[in-house]
């Protein structure tokens, strides 16, 4: 029976479970984006937000407690600090969701449904305050640039407009008639 049940057993053991949760937390903090099935992503989502937060405030108990959860493997100790250096500053006025999953067509041999799950604060196309912002610009429902009608003038007009007109003497001479 699954009464009382907070968690999905994902048909493993409890040591599995924890293995499979901590490695894919580790692969989420080191590439900050990873494909998996929807149902692994939602689990990670429970298991990573609590993480994140403590990284909110960098003290040692927190920094053990985030260790202990990406798994005690030799990558953890880069990962913990990279958290607190790099990522905490960026979710650190956030208050909750860090992460976000975007659903992905089935996968092709077994029709698993998968999905992405990235952190929030590090997805270029999403983010609204990314480095480099897109400028927008405003386009009314009016006609476009205005037209031009060529009105048809007497060639007489157009020779007399023509001729060459002298400089006088107070303008300044351009710079190649000064070497004549």
């Amino acid at each position: 029976m699954k009464h009382g049940k907070k968690f999905k057993s994902l048909s493993r053991t409890k040591s599995h479970r924890k293995a499979l949760m901590g490695n894919l937390a580790s692969e989420l903090v080191k590439h900050k984006r990873i494909k998996t099935t929807l149902t692994k992503g939602k689990e990670l989502r429970k298991y990573i937000e609590p993480v994140l937060t403590k990284c909110k405030e960098d003290t040692t108990h927190n920094r053990r407690l985030v260790f202990k959860a990406l798994l005690n493997n030799e990558q953890a100790k880069g990962l913990v600090t990279e958290l607190f250096r790099e990522v905490a500053p960026k979710i650190m006025d956030r208050p909750g969701g860090y992460t976000r999953i975007i659903k992905l067509p089935p996968r092709q041999g077994d029709n698993a449904p998968m999905c992405y799950i990235e952190l929030v604060d590090y997805n270029e196309i999403y983010s609204a305050d990314g480095s480099e912002k897109k400028t927008t610009t405003r386009r009314s429902r009016r006609g476009g640039a205005k037209k031009t009608v060529a009105v048809e003038t007497p060639i007489e007009e157009v020779v007399e407009s023509n001729e060459k007109v002298e400089p006088k003497a107070d303008e300044a001479k351009p710079a190649d008639s000064e070497e004549e």
